[in-house]
């Protein structure tokens, strides 16, 4: 048996590596397919820790060329691929998404059918198969944090020289768009200088020539010393998540994961929206998010402005169980089980629908 996993960008490797783990504890032979760009060095780097075999491509044709010829068991793409009809005259396709978060492309990703899509939880697969009568959906539920409620030593576990051990820690994990970066304060470090700060923002905040001015209101933020600025090889959020106390975030997969660990969640209602979202093209942002966005912003207490966070931030630390009952009730309906073993149920299946 040989499984195939398409790696158009690096932040899908937290997703895909409790798999592959569990298909070498099978004796299961797995290959990477890596997407050149800029950071191809750093990708070099993880490859070698993670001994992968891999091979790189420019794009999804010259990938397409590649699982033809291979012709293997099984293809897992993290997201749409153009050439499935090529592919599945070949291979078997399976979609492990990245990411649980409110955008409504978590379920307009599906509209080109794969043989198999792993999902988290009973809910998202009802209303999928709803959406999609003739397709397969399995819940498995969500395997990026399988290391974590397994107990297992975190991949890329962070080392945090300068950190105090008698202060909390928070985590500020912005997405890209829409996000709240741009309306924080060049130096809100010092009003939280009581604790101590992670920032992980989105991949592509520091990687995309687009989002540059993020990057340089990022990289003043890390000159405080109560700040930890992730660097573009501290790929996965999971170890932040591991580390962290509390969370702050926007319209980000990072409220969510968070919270499958109950453990406390500010979200940040303070947008940085473009023109071309506001007014009356507002129902552009409507459409970019989930219809079920307004339940799930329950699983957090709401920061509507940037002064407001401090005084939310000190009350959730202060009794961090006070929201536990509501994250709880929102975890099956987010990720399904939380058992640890999503990986395992991913890999059994394909074994028996090989």
């Amino acid at each position: 048996m040989n499984i195939i996993f398409d790696t158009q960008s690096l932040y899908y490797l937290p997703q895909y590596i409790p798999v592959f783990k569990k298909l070498c504890e099978k004796g299961i032979k797995s290959q990477f397919v890596f997407y050149k760009n800029s950071h191809q060095d750093l990708i070099q780097g993880v490859i070698d820790n993670y001994n992968l075999e891999h091979i790189w491509v420019e794009n999804q044709l010259q990938a397409i060329d590649y699982y033809e010829q291979e012709k293997s068991d099984w293809v897992f793409f993290a997201n749409s691929f153009c050439h499935l009809e090529r592919l599945h005259k070949v291979s078997k396709s399976a979609q492990l998404g990245h990411g649980i978060g409110p955008k409504s492309s978590y379920y307009t990703k599906s509209s080109q059918a794969m043989t198999a899509r792993f999902v988290e939880g009973e809910y998202r697969l009802s209303r999928l198969q709803s959406m999609y009568p003739d397709d397969t959906f399995i819940d498995v539920g969500f395997c990026k944090l399988d290391p974590i409620f397994n107990n297992e030593e975190i991949d890329g576990a962070l080392s945090l020289e300068g950190f105090s051990d008698k202060k909390q820690t928070i985590l500020y994990a912005p997405t890209f768009y829409p996000s709240s970066l741009e309306l924080f304060p060049e130096n809100w470090p010092e009003h939280f200088s009581d604790y101590n700060i992670l920032i992980k923002p989105h991949y592509f905040s520091i990687s995309k020539e687009k989002y540059k001015c993020h990057l340089a209101l990022l990289n003043h933020w890390s000159t405080f010393p109560n700040v930890y600025l992730a660097k573009v090889e501290d790929y996965s959020l999971v170890p932040f998540l591991d580390k962290a106390d509390l969370l702050i975030s926007d319209a980000s997969s990072a409220l969510f994961e968070f919270a499958l660990l109950n453990k406390p969640v500010i979200w940040c209602d303070f947008l940085k929206l473009r023109w071309s979202y506001k007014g009356i093209f507002s129902f552009r942002f409507k459409k970019r998010m989930d219809r079920d966005y307004g339940e799930y912003a329950n699983i957090a207490v709401h920061a509507s402005k940037y002064k407001n966070l401090k005084k939310l931030v000190v009350e959730q630390l202060a009794k961090p169980e006070k929201l536990a009952n509501t994250r709880l009730a929102l975890s099956e309906k987010l990720a399904g089980k939380l058992d640890g073993k999503a990986s395992q149920r991913i890999v059994e299946y394909i074994i028996e629908n090989n």
